[in-house]
């Protein structure tokens, strides 16, 4: 006998995973979970001589010799199974158990258990009723917030357009989906709002919501999206206690916080945005504060506004006219400037405003007089969730960085599109520095390093670009070192030279220098490095040389 199951308390993207799995393994026992959410009990009540659902009681005594699991990982014992029964996991959430002897796993990280199945349908070419159609379109949209959680994939969304092809039923899927809240729902919301308590961990805002059940409550992960939408918090931990048992679900908003890790400490599991446990013998308030514990352990600090700032930009003095501003903002493409004075910050200057002076012929004008100069700086330990705050209230594509009333850098929208993009993109860290280490002869390396701590110890970035870098990432590593500095590269080069007792040769007018080492040298160090300050060039006009400006790496490359 084979059968097709899934996990207790079932929602409806487990029902209709089961469904799925039957229409694709017709020969298997489509078997009811004991315990079902309410809105399942109804649909299954209603549409029964339709479906191929078995209660446990009806399942027959017979041996099972391969269980297909829908939506989880984990099963109760069956009367049947025995140890060589084959298990067949078909699950969206990532591998959370050891694989057992007979035990396969087939999964991909989508926001339904649903998609995978429907997918698998519409390739066999598997006819549905609307009804079936319906439950299936459920089980997605209950899985993934109507195709508007974060854990949505484009193949959730794709799966939903078929199945409404199929002739899903909208009217029986709002039906089923949208229960109002029970008396006893509406009660036990009211206990956990009253009794939710709010932590800032690593600088994120989360929930902790408890109650004490007298009697169980079905559906109680619906009321988890209550409080989070009331609530807003960036994730929401719900411990709703029966008798010795507690149960737990979180959901997040974040990917700071994978409630699916923390969760696993607590036996349970489930993915990064929505996770559940059950713990047996514990009390709420022991579980409530080891959940805290490991909270800070697993929550992903905020980004601050230092880690993506850009230095050593261009500023205006507050006296500049108008019209000079202009010529810059052509010269160097920039929507806006930050105007100091001295090294206090005192507004901002926008293109928009300097067209509109210019349009009304203010040219002579002093830039101080059509500065924005409302709250607009942050600080450089301020997480970049600031940054995003100032831009929209006050319309600011660029956010000055002030530090002890000093202006030290500004980040623009760019910064915060690459940073929010950067998931997208995995990051090549720890791979380019295992090949710079195999790369660079263990003498140029540890000269490096110096040279890195005497920009540090300066203020200043350090960066190694051109062939070097290009050549690396080819597979061909050469020892072509071009070094340029955010700062002053030559008095960086004048202090390295000093910490090493070497030579010094500089270019002012091109910001560069030459540190020329002495004759006994290691193996595999040059016999000078060269740095460069980071810098803009531009030309008054054709057939003349540049004229230099310091600037920061991203506008010198």
């Amino acid at each position: 006998m084979k059968i097709i199951t899934s996990h207790e308390r079932a929602d409806m993207d487990a029902l209709a995973s089961i469904y799925a799995a039957w229409l694709l393994y017709p020969e298997c026992i489509a078997l009811l979970p004991q315990k079902i959410n309410r809105n399942l009990r109804d649909f299954v009540a209603l549409y029964q001589d339709t479906l191929p659902f078995v209660e446990r009681r009806r399942l027959p005594h017979r041996r099972i010799s391969e269980i297909i699991l829908v939506d989880t990982q984990t099963i109760a014992p069956l009367r049947g199974m025995d140890a060589q029964t084959r298990v067949h996991i078909i699950d969206h959430h990532p591998l959370e158990v050891p694989l057992g002897e007979n035990t396969t796993f087939e999964g991909d990280p989508v926001g339904a258990t649903t998609t995978l199945l429907t997918e698998k349908i519409r390739a066999q070419g598997i006819a549905l009723s609307a009804v079936g159609a319906s439950l299936l379109l459920m089980g997605i949209y209950e899985d993934t917030g109507s195709l508007s959680y974060l854990t949505t994939t484009a193949r959730d969304a794709q799966a939903v357009a078929w199945l409404l092809e199929q002739g899903a039923d909208l009217r029986l899927v709002s039906e089923y989906l949208h229960h109002p809240l029970s008396n006893e729902q509406r009660q036990v919301l009211a206990d956990l709002l009253s009794h939710s308590t709010f932590h800032t961990i690593h600088g994120r805002n989360i929930c902790l919501a408890t109650v004490v059940l007298e009697q169980y409550v079905d559906e109680l992960s619906s009321l988890i999206h209550q409080i989070m939408d009331i609530y807003e918090p960036e994730a929401c931990f719900m411990l709703a206690q029966h008798g010795a048992s507690v149960q737990i679900i979180a959901r997040s908003e974040t990917d700071a916080i994978d409630v699916a890790a923390i969760l696993r400490e607590f036996g349970g599991g489930g993915h990064s945005k929505a996770a559940a446990a059950h713990c047996e013998g514990v009390s709420i308030e022991t579980l409530s504060a080891d959940l805290l514990h490991a909270l800070e352990r697993y929550v992903v600090p905020p980004v601050l506004v230092r880690e993506i700032m850009s230095t050593n930009v261009h500023t205006l003095p507050v006296d500049m006219s108008i019209r000079e501003a202009a010529q810059l903002m052509r010269r160097y493409g920039h929507e806006g400037f930050p105007v100091v004075e001295g090294d206090r910050l005192v507004g901002v200057l926008t293109r928009s405003d300097v067209d509109r002076a210019l349009h009304h012929r203010r040219g002579e004008t002093p830039i101080r007089s059509i500065l924005y100069t409302g709250p607009v700086s942050v600080s450089p330990t301020a997480p970049v969730d600031e940054v995003q705050r100032v831009m929209l209230e006050s319309g600011l594509g660029q956010v000055p960085v002030v530090e002890d009333g000093r202006f030290v850098g500004l980040v623009t929208r760019t910064d915060l599109i690459k940073l929010w993009s950067a998931p997208l993109y995995p990051s090549r860290r720890p791979e380019i520095r295992r090949m710079m280490e195999e790369a660079l002869p263990p003498a140029l390396r540890d000269l490096l390093l110096i040279a890195r701590d005497v920009a540090n110890d300066m203020g200043y970035s350090l960066y190694i670009v051109g062939g070097f870098v290009r050549d690396l990432l080819l597979g061909s590593p050469t020892l072509d070192l071009d070094l340029v500095v955010e700062g002053d590269a030559i008095r960086m080069a004048e202090e390295l030279g000093r910490r090493l007792g070497a030579r010094v040769r500089s270019h002012a007018r091109f910001g560069t220098a030459k540190v020329i080492l002495n004759g006994d040298r290691a193996a595999g160090v040059p016999a000078s490095l060269d740095f460069v300050t980071a810098r803009t060039e531009f030309y008054e006009r054709p057939s003349v040389l540049p004229q230099v400006e310091r600037s920061s790496i991203k506008q010198d490359l």
